[in-house]
C-alpha cells in the first residue's frame, strides 16, 4: 500500500525574509529587525556565519584587514567585540553562539536552521513567498514577505525566480576592464577545506587514510605556501577546487577530492619532510568547503573594476568595500603557488562605495541581495566578497527592506526616494559611508558642549574613526565632565556615544598579526599565540547625568562594564544639562577609565 500522508507544513506572514545565515544574511536579518520590521531568517545549516562559522572556520576579513583605519564598524564590530569579550581563545563553538544569540534573542527576527529554501511562488514580477524544507523537523516552511533578501551566496532565488545573475569571468570589453579575459568563460574561483591542529609537548604520530593523495615532495603539492605552524596568520586557503567545475551542481564531488588533497597535505606536513611538526596534532578537518564564488545578480548597477581601482564614491553609497582585489584562479590547488601564481592580485588604497543600486534585482521587484552575490563583475567581485564586506552590505540591505516595508515601497523606490534617510540611519547606526558625513542631532546643535578637559569638537564633526590622517576624536581623562548645556529647560530623550574600539586592533594583546581574526586555526603550546586581548582604549565604565532644577546633578544611566563602541542609553528627562563622565575603574598611579589605556577617546557624544 502507498503511504499518501504528507509531511508537515507551516506558514509565516513577516515583513522581511532573509535567505542565508552568513555574516551578510546575520546583519541583514538584525538590522531590519531593529528598524521595527518583523523578520524570517532561513538558514540551510546548523549553525550561523557561513564561511566564519565552525563547520568550515574562515576568519572574517575586510577592508580592515588591507588598509589602515578601515576596520568595518556597525554591526559587524559590535560582533566582534562581543566575541573578543566572551571568546578570548577565538574558539569557533563559541563564536557559533555568538551569532546564534544576536539572531535568535533578536526581537522581531524568527530563526529558521536546518531549513533549505526549494521552492518560490512569484507574480507580477514579484516575489510571493519562498517554501524551505527543515530536515531537522521535516517540515515545510512557507514564507511570506513584502520584502525578500537573498544573502545565501550561491542565489538560490535566481533560478527560482527568474531574477538576472551572472556566472562566470566576463570578457575585457563587457565592462571596460583591463585585468578581465579577452574571452569569457563560465569559470569561477573554487572553494577551500581548512584543517586545525594544535602543539601539544611530546611526539604525535598521523596515519593518513589509505585513500589520501601522496605528496612527496613540496613540488608534488605545487609548491603552495604551508608554513602555516610558524606563520599563524594564514591557512590552508589554497586546499581549493572547483574554479574548473561547476560551483553549484558538483560540490559534492568537488568536497571528495578536497578530502584527499587536506589530509594528504597534512600527512606531507607530518610524515614527508621537516615542518616542525612532530608534536602537532591534527584537532579537525573541514567537510563542508568554504566556496568564494558562484551566481551573481544583476540589479541596476553593476559594480565594476574601475570603481574600485579608482575608489567610486556613488550618490547612493550605502556600504564600502577596501580588501585587495583578489581573484583566486579557477586551477586552485593545481596550479603552482610559487611567488603566488595561482592568485591575480591588485591592492587598493582608497576605500571605495557600494552603490544602492548594486543591492536589488533589476527585474524582480521586491528582491534584494547582499554578500557575495551583490550586482558586481568578476574582478570588482573578487575585492566585494570577504565576509566583513558582506556584513556591512548586510546591514544596509536590511535597513532598506525595513524601510521599504515600513512605507510600503519596493528596493528601487528606496533608492529613488528615501535614499538621503537611508543614509542617515545607516550613519546614526555607525556605519562608515566614504565620502559622507553623519548629520548631527538637531538638539545636540542648539546646545552649548563644553569640557573640563580638552577640545570637544571633534565629537560633532560627523566622521566616528581616524581616517585620512586625522584622528577626528576627542581625548580626555576620566573624572572630567563633557557637557551639554541647553538654553531653556529641555526634554531630552536619549544619548549616543561612539567610543574608540581600536579598529586597527594595534593596542590588543595577543599575536600583533592576528588583526581581526575571530578564531585561530594553530594552537601554540605558547599561550601568547593561542589568547588574543581585548582592545585596552575602549572606555569601560562612564555615568551619564542631567541637571535637576535644585542644582544636583542625577544619574539616569551608569556602566562599569562597557565593551562595545556604541551605546545608545536612554535618559528621558526635562533638564538645563547633560553630561558624561568617563570614570576611573582601574587603580594604579593613573587613574584609568578603559582596559589600559591612560587617556579617554571619543569619536562622538550626542543627545536628542
Amino acid at each position: 500500500m502507498v503511504n499518501t500522508t504528507k509531511l508537515r507544513k507551516k506558514e509565516h506572514l513577516t515583513d522581511v525574509c532573509v535567505i542565508g545565515g552568513g555574516l551578510a544574511g546575520v546583519c541583514a536579518a538584525i538590522s531590519a529587525a531593529r528598524h521595527g520590521a518583523k523578520v524570517v531568517l532561513m538558514q540551510d545549516r546548523p549553525v550561523l556565519g557561513g564561511n566564519s562559522s565552525s563547520e568550515i572556520r574562515m576568519w572574517v576579513s575586510g577592508a580592515g584587514s588591507r588598509v589602515r583605519n578601515l576596520q568595518e564598524t556597525g554591526l559587524v564590530e559590535e560582533i566582534l567585540l562581543e566575541n573578543m569579550h566572551r571568546n578570548p581563545e577565538r574558539n569557533f563553538s563559541i563564536w557559533d553562539s555568538v551569532l546564534y544569540e544576536k539572531v535568535k534573542f533578536e526581537p522581531n527576527i524568527t530563526l529558521l536552521l536546518n531549513c533549505a529554501c526549494c521552492d518560490a511562488e512569484t507574480g507580477d514580477d514579484n516575489v510571493i513567498s519562498v517554501t524551505g524544507f527543515q530536515l531537522t523537523t521535516y517540515t515545510y516552511h512557507s514564507v511570506r514577505a513584502k520584502i525578500f533578501a537573498d544573502c545565501s551566496g550561491d542565489s538560490i532565488l535566481a533560478d527560482l525566480t527568474g531574477a538576472e545573475y551572472m556566472l562566470g569571468r566576463e570578457a575585457k570589453d563587457t565592462f571596460n576592464e583591463s585585468m578581465a579575459l579577452d574571452k569569457a568563460d563560465k569559470r569561477t574561483m573554487g572553494m577551500s577545506l581548512m584543517i586545525q591542529a594544535h602543539e601539544t609537548d611530546h611526539k604525535v604520530d598521523f596515519i593518513p587514510p589509505k585513500w589520501a593523495y601522496v605528496y612527496n615532495t613540496d613540488e608534488d603539492m605545487r609548491n603552495k605556501p604551508h608554513d602555516c605552524l610558524e606563520k599563524i596568520n594564514t591557512n590552508f586557503y589554497w586546499i581549493e577546487l572547483g574554479g574548473e567545475q561547476d560551483c553549484l551542481y558538483d560540490t559534492e564531488e568537488i568536497r571528495d577530492e578536497l578530502l584527499k588533497i587536506a589530509f594528504g597535505v597534512w600527512d606531507h606536513i607530518k610524515n614527508r619532510g621537516d615542518h616542525g611538526a612532530d608534536n602537532w596534532e591534527l584537532d579537525w578537518l573541514g567537510f563542508l568547503p568554504g566556496k568564494r564564488e558562484s551566481r551573481r545578480y544583476v540589479g541596476d548597477y553593476v559594480l565594476t573594476q574601475d570603481d574600485v581601482i579608482k575608489a567610486l564614491r556613488p550618490h547612493d553609497t550605502v556600504a564600502y568595500g577596501g580588501w585587495q582585489i583578489d581573484n583566486h584562479l579557477p586551477g586552485g590547488f593545481y596550479m603552482n603557488g610559487a611567488n603566488g601564481k595561482h592568485l591575480q592580485k591588485v591592492r587598493l588604497r582608497e576605500p571605495y562605495g557600494i552603490p544602492y543600486r548594486s543591492l536589488y534585482s533589476k527585474n524582480i521587484r521586491n528582491l534584494m541581495f547582499a554578500g557575495r552575490n551583490i550586482s558586481a563583475s568578476h574582478i570588482a567581485f573578487a575585492t566585494t566578497r570577504v565576509m566583513a564586506t558582506c556584513g556591512v552590505i548586510g546591514q544596509a540591505v536590511g535597513t532598506a527592506a525595513a524601510l521599504a516595508a515600513e512605507k510600503g515601497l519596493l528596493p528601487r523606490e528606496v533608492g529613488e526616494k528615501e535614499i538621503k534617510n537611508l543614509q542617515k540611519m545607516l550613519l546614526d547606526d555607525d556605519c562608515f559611508l566614504p565620502g559622507f558625513k553623519r548629520e548631527m542631532p538637531e538638539l545636540s546643535m542648539k546646545a552649548e558642549l563644553t569640557t573640563e578637559y580638552g577640545d570637544p569638537s571633534n565629537l560633532q564633526n560627523g566622521l566616528d574613526r581616524k581616517i585620512w590622517g586625522r584622528d577626528n576624536g576627542y581625548w580626555g581623562i576620566c573624572d572630567r565632565a563633557i557637557t551639554y548645556t541647553f538654553p531653556e529647560k529641555t526634554h531630552v530623550n536619549s544619548f549616543r556615544l561612539i567610543a574608540d574600539s581600536d579598529l586597527d586592533r594595534e593596542y590588543t594583546d595577543g599575536n600583533p598579526d592576528v588583526l581581526n581574526i575571530s578564531a585561530s586555526l594553530f594552537r601554540r603550546r605558547d599561550y601568547n599565540y593561542t589568547t588574543f586581548g581585548f582592545p585596552k582604549c575602549l572606555l569601560k565604565s562612564f555615568d551619564v547625568e542631567v541637571l535637576e532644577d535644585s542644582g544636583d546633578w542625577k544619574k539616569v544611566y551608569g556602566t562599569d562594564s562597557n565593551y562595545q563602541r556604541m551605546i545608545v542609553g536612554e535618559i528621558d528627562a526635562d533638564t538645563t544639562a547633560v553630561r558624561l563622565i568617563p570614570k576611573s575603574t582601574y587603580f594604579s598611579e593613573t587613574l584609568w577609565t578603559t582596559y589600559g589605556s591612560a587617556q579617554v577617546h571619543l569619536f562622538a557624544f550626542d543627545v536628542q
